[in-house]
């Protein structure tokens, strides 16, 4: 009798992918092992042993980091560096951060065991977060989870399972997986990585960029539907994990890798070449940073800057706030590896969807709100931290250009209130006898509410550079939430509403003869690179991997023709007739 094996079905996943490429490989499934926390009660004598207990866990905890940063100096520069940064966050919050004060306590009060007093404190933590209902929150938390749960390991004297001696090809599955567990992939050996949990803007996801490994985030239901050595393709492009498929779909994916290995081949070339339409007019194209390992990506894509550094990094996930050391060695890190390209730092933009639990207390909902205490409206609160981040910036502005960003804006006040502290810091460093530029670094404005945008003109007279931030201005503009399910199909950046408040804004500051960019998403992607040089934005700022497609599109485009097109379709009043004129040739 002959047996014969069943083929399983093909199967197709869709997440976020957040780090870009295809690959084809095997699936490695890790399983980090739940830990089954026993809850009992601790006897009145023995409350200073368990609390030693903890403690105890607590340094092993903070021993391994810091070997693991020893191991991380093998990882190329950028890599290493970041990897530094983030391991120093984790070790921070192992040396008195609000978990580990709350789990001492907690064992104090209840008289619980160490292991149900991480656990419990860690839920409290993690609610609080829920509360907030916010996807970059989402992203911020598991950093504390991971953290929790290396404590526990180290209570229960269990390792996490190891991802060294993978074989080739092998894409990894997982819960979740921590940027040092990223880091530690070799690419020649991992071709990929999907996780349950995890958003775009996780230091994974930036991880897995940096490192050039595909990456698909937020599958909720994968790890039931496969098993270890299942054939898969990972699609960072699209977002899709394609488990045992079919030779037809390898034969589809197999062709579209080649066709972007040649494109990116192709592109790779544009690297040192100007943005210059055919017809003669140059576009600047900067890159958008949200991590210093970022810079690494700006560089080797041809990134003529950083157009806008978000500078809130340096307050998430600690629980006091970054000194002015702190963030100078950053900002002149990352001045230096320019190499005399300019930085764009916009000042602290907690707030909304950002937060910071040293904020928090201060400030309650109305920082969490965003409509409430955020962006310049925060700083000017607050000048202490404003002034710590201007003579942070002012200090590392003596290694290379920088331009200051205010979020936020919508007065001409603002500016004014702002450009005070700026000089009297300036004032005071020098008489400290602090080596200062000359000329102090321009003192711009982000237009990202609709009353900024319609004060641009006034505003004008008062700035030295303007930055549109079309993600903002497109849901204040449209009252849309695109992170609501509900509403998010309303969020339209094409809207003749936000279109006309971009043209306004762009018109005001060329009228005054100061530099306007964009840095929203639409800035990097081509299918509105047309437009926005054909409204007269002659400056761009984006994901460092938009830049070789839109650099490809503004080579290939007449800056005549577009401004043409614009000019039609500003006269537009229907989305649907504005996107058939953006597809016209």
């Amino acid at each position: 009798m002959i047996s014969s094996v069943k083929t399983k079905a093909q199967q197709i996943f869709e997440g976020l992918g957040v780090a870009p490429g295809i690959g084809f490989g095997h699936a490695h499934i890790r399983d980090h092992g739940a830990l089954e926390i026993v809850e009992y009660f601790v006897p009145d004598d023995k409350i200073k042993d368990e609390i030693q207990r903890f403690e105890d866990a607590l340094a092993l905890s903070i021993q391994q980091l810091e070997q693991l940063k020893s191991k991380s100096k093998e990882l190329p520069d950028a890599a290493a560096e970041e990897l530094g940064f983030m391991l120093d966050a984790n070790i921070h919050m192992l040396r008195g951060s609000r978990l580990v004060r709350g789990v001492e306590t907690y064992i104090q009060n209840h008289a619980l065991n160490a292991e149900a007093s991480v656990q419990n404190v860690l839920n409290e933590i993690v609610d609080g977060f829920k509360a907030l209902k916010d996807t970059y929150i989402a992203s911020r938390q598991s950093d504390i989870q991971q953290v929790a749960q290396r404590i526990l390991r180290n209570l229960n004297n269990t390792a996490p399972p190891s991802l060294n001696d993978l074989d080739q090809n092998t894409v990894v599955i997982a819960d979740e997986l921590t940027p040092a567990d990223t880091a530690l992939m070799h690419p020649d050996k991992v071709c990929g990585f999907c996780t349950t949990l995890g958003g775009p803007e996780s230091h994974t996801a930036i991880m897995a960029r940096a490192l050039g490994i595909p990456a698909v985030l937020g599958i909720n239901h994968i790890l039931g539907e496969i098993s270890n050595g299942d054939p898969l393709i990972i699609d960072g492009d699209e977002g899709k994990v394609i488990v045992n498929p079919s030779p037809k779909t390898r034969e589809i994916f197999e062709e579209r890798a080649q066709s972007n290995k040649a494109t990116l081949a192709e592109l790779h070339h544009l690297r040192d070449r100007q943005a210059i339409t055919k017809d003669g007019v140059k576009v600047n194209l900067q890159a958008n940073v949200e991590l210093p390992i970022e810079v690494d990506l700006v560089n080797k894509n041809g990134g003529e800057g950083i157009g806008l550094l978000r500078s809130e990094f340096m307050y998430m996930n600690r629980d006091d706030l970054p000194t002015e050391e702190d963030q100078c060695q950053v900002f002149t890190n990352m001045v230096k590896a320019m190499n005399g390209r300019p930085i764009t730092i916009r000042t602290l933009d907690i707030g909304g969807e950002k937060t910071a639990k040293s904020l928090i207390e201060d400030f309650g909902d109305s920082i969490c709100s965003p409509l409430g205490m955020r962006g310049i409206r925060l700083s000017l609160n607050r000048p202490d931290i404003l002034e710590t981040q201007y003579r942070a910036i002012l200090r590392a502005s003596a290694h290379g250009p920088i331009r200051i960003l205010l979020p936020m804006v919508t007065s001409v006040d603002d500016i004014r209130q702002a450009r005070r502290i700026l000089h009297s810091v300036a004032t005071r460093m020098r008489k400290d006898g602090i080596e200062l530029p000359d000329y102090l670094p321009p003192l711009g404005a982000m237009i990202e509410v609709p009353g900024a945008a319609l004060a641009a003109d006034s505003l004008a007279q008062v700035c030295e550079f303007f930055a549109i931030g079309s993600n903002d201005l497109t849901m204040y503009t449209l009252a849309t939430d695109r992170a609501d399910e509900a509403v998010a199909h309303l969020y339209e950046p094409l809207h003749p509403a936000v279109l006309r408040l971009i043209q306004f804004t762009t018109q005001a500051a060329r009228k005054n003869n100061i530099p306007v960019s964009i840095c929203g998403e639409i800035a990097g992607n081509p299918k509105y690179t047309g437009l926005l040089v054909g409204l007269g934005l002659r400056d761009l700022s984006m994901g460092a991997s938009s830049i070789p497609w839109i650099k490809d599109r503004i080579l290939n485009m007449s800056e005549g023709v577009e401004q043409k097109r614009a000019d039609t379709i500003m006269e537009e009043s229907d989305n649907s007739r504005i996107e058939m004129h953006l597809k016209t040739p």
